[in-house]
């Protein structure tokens, strides 16, 4: 198993701990809500130092349900990710290009063997 490998695995564990710690040691356990947003958070914390604050703006969309509003949260974080991961791949691409490109330009095959040119003719 060669390093990548090994800290792949360490950081796959280590996520899977992030996601299983917390409901295993009861961490909203005496809470209305126990995993409830830093938004639903904040508005009960306003509401406890002053019971008659008033919001200085609406929101521009307020979804039916609370699964609804969760749903929209996970589009929006899967869309992020897959344009993070087609800029990485781009750029992945790119300098892979690059490489073949100087190997070509060098005489070099992708084998990496010298002499041998990296476009064969037959």
């Amino acid at each position: 198993m060669n390093r990548n490998t090994k800290i792949n695995g360490l950081l796959l564990l280590l996520v899977a701990a992030l996601a299983v710690l917390p409901l295993a040691l009861g961490s909203g356990d005496g809470k209305e809500e126990p995993f409830s947003g830093a938004d639903a958070q904040a508005e009960t914390a306003i509401t406890e130092i002053d019971p008659g604050y008033e919001p200085w703006f609406a929101p521009l969309y307020e979804p039916p349900s609370g699964e609804i509003e969760s749903a929209l949260f996970a589009l929006q974080a899967a869309l992020g990710a897959g344009v993070l991961a087609y800029y990485f791949g781009v750029r992945r691409g790119r300098r892979q290009g690059e490489r073949l490109a100087l190997a070509r330009r060098d005489g070099i095959a992708a084998t990496g063997q010298p002499g041998e040119s990296a476009t064969r003719e037959a």
